[in-house]
């Protein structure tokens, strides 16, 4: 067996010419790494160079230099912030099984498993399985996933990724336009955020500072020449703040370096957004970093601090005693000079400083391994990554848009610390709700979840944690997730596990209305369609299965024709209408017209029980008419792919017609709280179909059905059980995400 790097040419006078042009420049980053690794493997680094470089030799970049110039800069940038040889070793052959004839066996045979599963971690998921027929969006999504798998078993693949993400946006202008802003936003939506993530400021604010020059230029450029106009203005002010703080140190005998940094242009355009105000109106451009020897150093330089200056308490935060989720610890105060101008003031120790920066990397920086310790800070670290994978396990594909979705949501900045009534710290997105804790705990909590204790006081399920808040969850058996769920949660988990419920819900529901169809059509015909010959049919028509086949029934994708034909079986003659003619059937005294006619079959969705007042959709189902639903049902993102399906309908004014409507009400256990329910609705002229309540953790929990005319009606009545007493929520729910079917 020829070895990897016996096959090099070392005559090829391609090579040669690139070795006379990168040789120097590699020699420069064996220094580079020698001067804080003495003890490197030089030898496994000149061998991926070497390689790596004949590997790519006759490729170029689209600015046309040399395409092996970007393995070295990759390797350039992870020697920057002090890897290991292996993560170098790995940066400098990144590409290789990506874009050139040589695959992952060949660099696992040659550098080793270590090496080989880096690089696998980095390189995308339409070369390694062969995925190029999907959309790009779908191969985005199973990259990331891949990567997010190999960085749950090795950290390192996600910072090579970072180099490698950073040196292709310091070159994007070689990229054609129409891919600038793709790139650009993808940066700034999923990769800066890793990084903050990950703790590396150093990276993260890089990558959205060139994100931003081109996903908004114009903003870019205004706001990079106004920062220049007044940027001795700025060092003037920042002197002027710093410079009693430092005679302040002196004479307290503290050792401690004072800086004044202006804050990122990212970070200032997110400031001017968010707030609404004019770059004028910005007044914290930078920040001053006070940076000390000891812990208890930093809390008494912000004593000596607040004496200078006027503290904002509401804005002082203590991340040494409440670290960030990526290990980031700092105390902030934020001060008023005697201008009254606000200045943000951040102190900590230079290993505080050196995590600041650095991140997950600065555990990997010293030495060719990782001590205990260090591996036990980036296993907690890790933990949001394990557990996001979790959501996913057992599916070789997953929903691109879903995953992109509930990958940018993990990523958030802001969060909150909530407290179990055991006194476990449950980390949170800030803004979360009780619903989000739940599932943060278990998911089965947070699927039963039907209210909540926050600090000992009943709060709705919309309720908005703050920091310090102990939550106390209670449940139902009865309980199950809403649509209406997805309008309030923050969490992806939350979210994941509520849409994939109604993802059942949906299929059950097609499921029994398809077994419906078809015994219906069984009986009416006199055919006997039994399981076997319906296994048969599924199958001959590509389903997994008898329920799909189902399912695919009763959501209209396939007629009971088609079924026959698949399993040779005579159609019955007597049918011998066309669909157009089946739908045409008059209903007398319809509520709903469609596009403009009411001499149509229509059925309302038992699924999402409409009432006049709603806003409506039609669905033109197989022989049964249209169908009418909720634009809000769980159902209703089905239909509106098959657009060829749908149709504008639209409520009659004239019709006397009451409709069922499913309440879910939570209150208070107190005597007599039935009664005024039942006389709050009896008040609005409305009937009472059934009704079900029982006590739990005193609460009283409780579903009603009850008729009304139209959607003023309902508001009506939910407004008048709004008012009772010990009321802590009315709402109206869906049968089909109901555990109870119609009663």
């Amino acid at each position: 067996m020829i070895h990897l790097m016996e096959s090099i040419d070392m005559s090829d006078a391609t090579f040669q010419k690139h070795r006379k042009l990168f040789d120097p420049i590699f020699q420069e980053l064996l220094s580079e790494i020698q001067q804080y690794n003495p003890n490197c493997n030089v030898e496994l680094l000149e061998k991926a160079y070497l390689f790596g470089m004949w590997a790519h030799r006759n490729q170029n970049r689209r600015s046309g230099e040399p395409y092996f110039r970007h393995c070295l800069e990759v390797a350039k940038l992870l020697a920057e912030i002090h890897m290991d040889t292996v993560t170098i070793a790995a940066g400098l052959l990144h590409d290789v099984v990506e874009d050139t004839v040589y695959t992952l066996k060949d660099i696992k045979e040659e550098f080793g498993e270590q090496i080989a599963m880096l690089v696998d971690g980095v390189s995308k998921i339409s070369v390694v399985s062969g995925r190029k027929s999907l959309s790009y969006e779908s191969r985005q999504a199973e990259t990331f996933r891949k990567m997010l798998l190999s960085m749950a078993k090795d950290l390192r693949v996600i910072i090579i990724k970072f180099a490698d993400r950073l040196h292709n946006m310091r070159t994007l202008q070689h990229v054609p336009a129409k891919s600038r802003i793709r790139i650009a936003i993808e940066t700034r939506d999923v990769y800066a955020p890793l990084a903050h993530r990950f703790g590396i400021h150093r990276l993260k604010s890089e990558l959205e500072d060139l994100a931003f020059k081109y996903f908004d230029n114009k903003a870019y450029q205004e706001l990079k020449n106004r920062l220049n106009q007044k940027k001795e203005e700025r060092e003037a002010y920042i002197r002027k703040i710093i410079t009693p703080i430092m005679e302040e140190l002196k004479a307290h005998n503290i050792k401690a370096e004072v800086q004044g940094r202006p804050k990122h242009l990212y970070s200032i355009y997110r400031k001017m957004k968010l707030r609404n105000k004019p770059f004028e109106e910005i007044y914290d451009l930078f920040a001053i970093r006070i940076i000390v020897d000891k812990v208890e150093e930093c809390y008494y330089v912000l004593g000596i601090v607040h004496n200078l200056y006027t503290p904002v308490y509401e804005r002082f935060k203590d991340y040494i005693a409440m670290p960030k989720i990526n290990g980031y610890k700092s105390l902030h105060t934020t001060v008023v000079d005697k201008e009254g101008h606000m200045v943000e003031i951040q102190i900590r120790t230079w290993e505080m400083h050196r995590i600041a920066e650095m991140g997950i990397a600065a555990h990997w920086r010293y030495k060719e391994g990782i001590s205990e310790k260090d591996r036990n800070q980036m296993d907690e670290q890790l933990g949001w990554v394990r557990q996001f994978l979790e959501q996913y396990q057992g599916s070789d594909m997953v929903d691109a848009q879903d995953f992109l979705e509930s990958l940018k949501i993990n990523l958030y900045q802001d969060e909150v610390f909530v407290f179990t009534p055991h006194g476990d710290v449950i980390r949170l997105p800030a803004e979360s709700t009780p619903v989000d804790f739940a599932f943060a705990v278990h998911t089965n909590i947070g699927m039963h979840c039907i209210g909540a204790k926050v600090n000992g006081r009943i709060v709705p399920l919309k309720y908005k944690l703050n920091s310090g808040d102990m939550v106390e969850i209670i449940t139902s058996t009865n309980q199950h997730p809403s649509q209406d769920w997805l309008t309030f949660v923050k969490t992806s988990k939350a979210r994941h596990h509520i849409r994939k419920y109604l993802r059942e819900v949906q299929f059950e529901h097609s499921m029994k209305l398809g077994e419906e169809i078809i015994h219906r059509y069984s009986k009416r015909f006199r055919l006997k369609l039994t399981e076997q010959k319906l296994e048969e049919a599924a199958t001959k028509l590509n389903f997994d299965d008898v329920p799909n086949l189902k399912a695919a029934v009763g959501r209209g994708e396939i007629t009971i024709e088609k079924i026959l034909s698949a399993i040779s079986v005579e159609q019955p003659r007597a049918e011998k209408e066309s669909m157009l003619q089946r739908i045409l059937r008059r209903q007398k005294n319809s509520a709903v017209q469609v596009q403009g006619m009411d001499n149509i079959m229509v059925h309302i969705g038992k699924c999402c029980q409409p009432v006049p007042g709603d806003d409506i959709i039609g669905y033109i189902t197989r022989g049964r008419g249209v169908s009418i639903h909720r634009t809000t049902c769980p159902n209703v993102q089905f239909l509106v792919e098959k657009r060829d399906r749908t149709i504008p309908v639209n409520w009659t004014v004239e019709t006397e017609e009451e409709f069922r409507v499913q309440l879910s009400i939570l209150g208070e256990d107190r005597k007599n709280l039935i009664r005024d329910i039942t006389q709050a609705i009896a008040n609005t002229n409305t009937n009472i179909l059934n009704l079900e309540f029982k006590a739990k953790d005193k609460l009283a929990i409780g579903k009603i059905i009850i008729e009304v005319r139209n959607l003023p009606h309902l508001t009506r009545v939910i407004n008048a059980i709004h008012k009772i007493n010990g009321i802590l929520s009315v709402e109206r729910i869906d049968s089909a995400a109901s555990k109870k079917n119609n009663y």
